[in-house]
Order: structure tokens, then C-alpha cells, then sequence
């Protein structure tokens, strides 16, 4: 068992190490200096691995810090009763029992022990699992310990937190083994569980918290459900067979390890009818657009429409508190008028551009590609205009109700300043054609895919990780809303234009397969 953590580490090092190499190999300043050489070099190796293993872990502890400093907040905000925290933290951890299931996700690291390097599945899954639990009771003690208000609990919660990751991936194993599909493809079932737990995390609002005897019976109650759990994973002989199916080379390089990318990139060999109406009265690439999108409309729409009912769960609930407490309400529009840097970075995540360039490329444009007629710069140029209303059409629904969602509030809160709603309102639908446009930019710029869906241009994620620091260090601007708004409407209007502009003349050179 140790001996199979042991490989399977040393080949997830060697990987990242490897990557890193290639992504440096790939930026101008280090092309000439990095060598093919740097690949046999095992002091480097060595070296780099030490690097990277310490920054993996200082990540896991910084993102559980962060986590739990969170909770603290939540639980401050929604009430002063020392329960609070325990009571917020149970119903996220009953969250992460469903939501954080590790042991047949998708990834490379899976892909290359089990797959090509033949490693004993199950020895593989149990020793990371092992593993993963030490490293998870380790960080959640020194987390609970720092962040909890009584040691006595601390104990029982880390117990619980250990006994729900169990019950958890036996879970994910036994719905996947039965349905042959993961249980979060699954929306009715996904958002049925993740939206009542959500909001149950935040019942102190309205005096129900959970007391010690709660936490006790469920204690008592894991314990007995996550020996069973154990039981059935460690009974379970066909792992290799599960690994194959899920780890394909084409899931590992098109998913990213997230299996939920496959079903909205991969729709090439299911027969989809297009209503005939629809195609009527369209010629040429405009024809050949809508045939693209009306291929993947249940798909990309759907996308759009779960995000867009999290939102407006979010919103109600919202509504609610702001009804119910005064202080509440409060709080909510000196939000509103100070905080208007927080959306950005929330319309950064929910935007579905990211993915649907890649379902452009994997489905199309990685055949296309390959004629001299589809690089035409008429072609290109018409197609893009074309896309780029076919991305904001996906991704409007999601920003409208989070924009009118968000006039009910600062009418609720009682917010008189007319400019507040009007800025609000278009800041919120400008942000979104805003990432709708960057991303189609980026990805006709920059086309950063080869034949095999690999990224093969270190700018492109270079590119990604700017916006990333960009949006997050906005978010945690002070600005009056009004002043924000405004500011954000002329940079993004200014930013288009120019996008928009920088396709016409450059997207006919780099537009093509690399």
C-alpha cells in the first residue's frame, strides 16, 4: 500500500514537473535558455518536485484557512451564538459529502498510474485515500482548533468531517457503478440536494441552530454508515474496469479533470435533430453557426439555466433576510453602494466562455481548421460576429436575473438613488458580454488547442491566470457603486471595441491549428 502511494506520488511529481518545464520551454524569454537537456536532469527534478510539493501543500492549508475564516464570518454575520459556527460548518460539510468526491474523478495523475504504468487500482485507490484522509485530519484539526470555540466539539467535527468523506466517495462509487454516470450530471438530483443544504446553513437567521445532541446522534449515525461505506468500497474488485472507462485519453486531455466539461465539449457522436423552421430562412456561415449551436443548445442552455436557479435561490434568500431584520437590510444596501467590485469576480466564474470555446474548437473548428477556405479573413471575421452573439445569448440569462435581482434589494433596502438601480443594472449585463467578448478574443487570438485538444500556448494560460488575479484583486476594492459602475461600463465598452478591432486584423494569422 505505501509502496503505491509511493509510485503514484513520484509519477504525479514527475508529471508536474514536466509541465512546468514545457510551459517555461514555452515563454520567449526562457526559449533559448531551457534545453531538451532539462528534462533528464534529475537534480532539477528533484529540486523543482521539493518546490512544488511544499507550495501544493501550503495551498491546501491556505484554501482550508480560508475556509474555515469564512465559516467564522458566516457564522458572526447570521448570529452571535457560539453554536453558530459548529451549526454553518455541519451543513457545508454535509455540502462537501455530496459535492467533494475525489476517488473516481477524472485526471491525468489516474490516467497515467493505472492506465498506462499498470499500477493495482484498488492498492492505488486505498492508499490515496489513506492518504488523503491523514493529510484532511491533520489540517482540519490545526483549522478547528485555531477557528473553534470549543474544544470538545473540535474533536467530534474532525471525527465527522473523516466519517462524511468516507460515506461521500462510497456514494459517488455506488451511483456510478449503477448509473454508469456521476450523480451531479444528474441536475434534479445535484441542485435538490445542494440548494436545501445551502440554505439550511443559514437557518440561525431565523433562530434554528443545531445543538450538541444533533451533533452526537449524527455522529453516532456516520459512524455506523461510513463503516458500512468502507465495507462496500474496499469489497468492490472492478476498479481497473471503472478507471478505464472514466480515465479515457480523451476525457483526461479534453476535461481537465472535471467530467463535467465532456458534456458540453463532447456532442459529436450523438444524433441530434434540428428543427427544419429554424434553419429556414439562414445562408451560408450563418447557417452553419445556428446548425453549431442548435447542437448544443440543451446543453450550453442548461448550463446557463442551473446557474441561473442557484442565483435566484441566493437572491430569494436574500429577500427574505432583508425583509425579516432591519440590520440585515441594512447591511445589504451599504453593500450595494460600496461593494459593486464583488460581481466582478463572480461574473468571471458563472460565464460559460471558457467552455464554449472549447466546444467550438473540439467540435468544429479542430476539423474546419484543416481548409484554406474557413482561414479566409471574411470567414473568420463573420463567423466570430456570429459566435460572439450566440456566447452572450448563452450567458445573458444568468447576469438578468442576478441584475433584477439585485434591484429588488436596493428597493427593498429602501435605497433611493435612482443612479444606484440604473448603474446596477447595466454594470451587471455590460460585465457579462464583457467576458463573452474576452473570451472569444483570447480564443481567436490566441487559439491555444492542438488536434488533440492539448493547450499548446503558455500565453494563453498566462492570460487566464492575469484575468484571474485581475478580477479577485477588484473584488476587494472599497468604491462608491456609482463610481464603479460607471468606471467598469467605459472599460468594458472600451475594451470591446478594441477586442473586437484586434480580431479584424490579427485573428486571419492566428486563428489556425497549432
Amino acid at each position: 500500500m505505501i509502496r503505491s502511494l509511493y509510485y503514484s506520488l513520484k509519477i504525479d511529481t514527475y508529471y508536474a514537473v514536466n509541465s512546468f518545464i514545457y510551459f517555461i520551454k514555452k515563454l520567449p524569454i526562457f526559449n533559448d535558455l531551457v534545453t531538451e537537456d532539462a528534462y533528464k536532469s534529475s537534480l532539477l527534478k528533484n529540486v523543482i518536485g521539493v518546490i512544488g510539493l511544499i507550495l501544493s501543500l501550503g495551498r491546501a492549508v491556505l484554501f482550508k484557512f480560508l475556509y474555515y475564516f469564512v465559516v467564522v464570518l458566516l457564522a458572526n454575520v447570521i448570529s452571535k451564538n457560539s453554536m453558530s459556527f459548529y451549526h454553518v460548518l455541519f451543513f457545508l460539510s454535509l455540502l462537501g459529502l455530496f459535492i467533494n468526491n475525489k476517488l473516481l474523478n477524472v485526471s491525468m495523475k489516474k490516467y497515467l498510474c493505472i492506465i498506462l504504468f499498470n499500477m493495482d487500482s484498488k492498492k492505488y485507490l486505498l492508499s490515496n485515500l489513506y492518504f488523503s484522509l491523514i493529510i484532511n485530519f491533520i489540517i482540519n484539526s490545526i483549522c478547528l482548533f485555531t477557528f473553534g470555540p470549543n474544544n470538545t466539539l473540535n474533536i467530534i467535527f474532525v471525527i465527522l468531517l473523516l466519517l462524511f468523506r468516507i460515506i461521500g466517495e462510497a456514494f459517488n462509487i455506488y451511483y456510478y457503478k449503477r448509473h454508469e454516470d456521476f450523480w451531479y450530471n444528474n441536475y434534479l438530483l445535484y441542485f435538490s440536494i445542494l440548494i436545501p443544504l445551502f440554505l439550511c446553513s443559514f437557518s440561525p437567521f431565523i433562530g434554528l441552530i443545531i445543538n450538541k445532541d444533533i451533533v452526537m446522534i449524527t455522529l453516532i449515525i456516520s459512524s455506523i454508515i461510513s463503516i458500512i461505506s468502507f465495507i462496500y468500497i474496499i469489497s468492490i474488485n472492478n476498479y481497473k474496469t471503472l478507471y478505464k472507462r472514466i480515465n479515457t485519453i480523451s476525457n483526461v486531455l479534453n476535461n481537465k479533470d472535471d467530467t463535467r466539461i465532456s458534456n458540453v465539449v463532447d456532442v459529436r457522436n450523438k444524433d441530434i435533430k434540428i428543427d427544419e423552421s429554424i434553419l429556414k430562412n439562414k445562408k451560408g456561415y450563418d447557417y452553419f453557426n445556428t446548425i453549431f449551436f442548435e447542437r448544443h443548445r440543451s446543453i450550453l442552455l442548461s448550463s446557463s439555466k442551473n446557474y441561473s436557479l442557484v442565483i435566484l435561490a441566493v437572491y430569494v434568500l436574500f429577500i427574505i433576510l432583508c425583509i425579516s431584520s432591519k440590520d440585515i437590510s441594512n447591511s445589504i444596501n451599504n453593500f450595494f453602494n460600496t461593494r459593486m467590485s464583488w460581481f466582478v469576480l463572480i461574473m468571471y466564474f458563472i460565464n460559460r466562455g471558457s467552455i464554449v470555446t472549447q466546444a467550438m474548437f473540439y467540435n468544429c473548428d479542430h476539423a474546419m481548421l484543416k481548409y484554406n477556405f474557413y482561414r479566409d479573413p471574411k470567414v473568420i471575421v463573420g463567423l466570430f460576429k456570429m459566435r460572439l452573439k450566440t456566447l452572450i445569448r448563452v450567458n445573458i440569462l444568468p447576469s438578468l436575473v442576478m441584475s433584477i435581482g439585485n434591484l429588488i434589494l436596493l428597493y427593498l433596502t429602501k435605497d433611493t438613488n435612482i443612479l444606484n438601480y440604473i448603474g446596477s443594472f447595466l454594470f451587471i449585463n455590460i460585465l457579462s458580454v464583457f467576458f463573452s467578448v474576452h473570451y472569444l478574443v483570447v480564443y481567436y487570438l490566441l487559439q491555444p488547442y492542438d488536434s488533440n485538444m492539448q493547450i499548446k500556448k503558455a500565453s494563453y494560460s498566462v492570460v487566464n491566470l492575469v484575468v484571474y488575479f485581475v478580477c479577485y484583486t477588484i473584488s476587494d476594492l472599497v468604491i462608491p457603486s456609482v463610481t464603479f459602475s460607471l468606471i467598469g461600463l467605459l472599460f468594458s465598452i472600451i475594451y470591446i471595441v478594441v477586442g473586437l478591432k484586434l480580431v479584424e486584423k490579427y485573428a486571419p494569422v492566428t486563428f489556425k491549428i497549432n
